[in-house]
């Protein structure tokens, strides 16, 4: 059995790519216009809840972490910066984000607001939100009869 390549197949490739590309620059054109948003994680240990955003520019002044009610918020503001004499200055690329953040979470039972900790390193915030001692997982051993 022969297999035939057909040049139609390329031609779709190429128009799916070329979209594709037309679709991105239409998403960072818009992300750019809406207000500054960080990236998060958020991962599980066997202790703890850890949050992890990516606030670049930032520092720890600049960032506001409340705790009411179960719901986490992370708040702050990214501000444009602005050197003496940019009057001149005509961009032609711009993708860089500014503007007021605020990111809520809600927490689940099984950790302790009151023991969160938080540290701020390199732009990078990490909260940490202990597990209660019932949310952690026991050995139950098997007695004999």
């Amino acid at each position: 059995m022969t297999l035939v390549r057909y040049p139609a197949w390329r031609e779709l490739d190429e128009m799916t790519n070329r979209l594709a590309r037309m679709f991105d620059d239409a998403a960072i054109r818009r992300s750019n216009a809406a207000t500054f948003a960080p990236a998060v994680s958020v991962a599980e240990t066997a202790d703890a809840l850890v949050i992890t955003a990516e606030l670049p520019g930032l520092t720890e002044k600049d960032v506001t972490i409340e705790l009411e009610n179960d719901v986490l918020s992370i708040s702050g503001e990214k501000t444009e910066e602005h050197a003496e004499g940019d009057e001149e200055r005509k961009y032609h690329l711009w993708e860089r984000s500014y503007g007021s953040f605020r990111r809520s979470f809600s927490l689940p039972r099984t950790v302790v607001g009151a023991e969160a900790t938080a540290r701020f390193d390199q732009g990078v915030l990490e909260i940490r939100l202990p597990k209660a001692a019932e949310a952690k997982g026991r050995k139950i051993e098997i007695s004999k009869n």
